[in-house]
């Protein structure tokens, strides 16, 4: 007879989600729903736009096309199947669904940190030493360097997918979360993961603090450079090349460092699950404005494209 505790194809876990009433959970449905489109929509437009316009083959833009992409899978690991639970109200997911979504946003969420440094090692490299930047950020070391990005997310995700696949789970298969977070399972887990647990906070050490910290004296040095040139309008000039890019990282950090270092509280779960969809689903819709709205390079791309076919089009009559 089959242990109940088992992790087999037929299980299920039973994702929470948000607590809203009838109305609310429409409105939410929609909203999410609008959030995941102009993701998919505006990344996959950036991804083109830098793949198709030779001005921006740069090391900036070729991680920029790599954050985007990446971006795609990390919303894409995990809203669909909230888009679901909204309107369809079922809770349910197997535990071959939930490993595999464990997997993909595990895997997403560290690429997007390891693209996120290497993008400040690129500014840092542009600001404090200009003159040897093409020679530093050439194409074997960016193409390397997006290699490590990708390759050692995928290798620490099936690790932490492995470990978390052999876990049972006796006592209950509720998540309370609107996804399979690691964290969540866990400690939802009734097999002893004291081990997991001080393996999972050195690999937090390496995959985010570390990093984290990279980014943050990359800034501190970035800035230091920028206050001592002498002219106001190169300082500005320097200063607004890296203000996308910073952008970004204090969107991304910001939620996940309010979630992760506040207290746990049962009270505070809905607040927190939609501080984790902020850096699960805003941030990643916000990338592509904060890309391109203000930058000259993505504007004068767009312009071109919009030429091209203009003039296509007018030929074709």
């Amino acid at each position: 007879m089959r242990n109940h505790c088992d992790n087999t194809i037929g299980t299920d876990f039973i994702i929470s989600g948000f607590s809203a009433i009838a109305s609310e959970q429409i409105l939410l449905f929609v909203a999410i729903l609008m959030i995941y489109s102009m993701i998919i929509f505006g990344n996959l437009a950036i991804t083109t736009l830098i793949c198709f316009v030779s001005q921006l083959h740069t090391p900036m833009y070729f991680f920029l096309c790599n954050l985007s992409f990446v971006d795609v899978m990390y919303v894409s690991s995990t809203l669909p199947k909230l888009l679901s639970i909204t309107i369809m109200k079922d809770n349910r997911i197997s535990f071959s669904d939930c490993i595999a979504q464990l997997y993909f946003f595990v895997f997403s969420a560290a690429c997007d940190i390891f693209i996120l440094t290497s993008m400040a090692f690129d500014r840092y490299v542009a600001i404090c030493k200009p003159l040897q930047y093409t020679l530093i950020m050439n194409r074997r070391v960016c193409t390397t360097m997006s290699a490590f990005c990708w390759t050692s997310s995928a290798m620490n995700s099936l690790l932490l997918t492995l470990l978390t696949s052999v876990l049972h789970f006796c006592n209950s298969r509720k998540i309370n979360h609107f996804f399979c977070d690691l964290k969540t399972m866990t400690a939802l887990s009734s097999s002893d993961t004291t081990s997991r647990e001080i393996f999972m906070l050195i690999e937090d050490i390496i995959i985010a603090i570390v990093p984290f910290s990279f980014t943050v004296m990359s800034y501190i040095q970035i800035i230091s450079t920028i206050l001592k040139i002498r002219s106001a309008e190169t300082r500005l000039k320097a200063f607004s090349s890296c203000t996308s890019h910073l952008t970004t990282v204090i969107l991304f950090y910001g939620p996940i460092l309010i979630v992760y270092m506040k207290p746990n509280s049962e009270h505070s779960q809905e607040q927190d699950h939609l501080i984790s969809l902020m850096y699960l689903a805003v941030v990643p819709m916000l990338n592509p404005f904060v890309y391109s709205l203000r930058n000259k390079d993505v504007l004068l791309a767009v312009r071109k494209i919009m030429k091209i076919r203009r003039v296509d089009g007018q030929q074709a009559f």
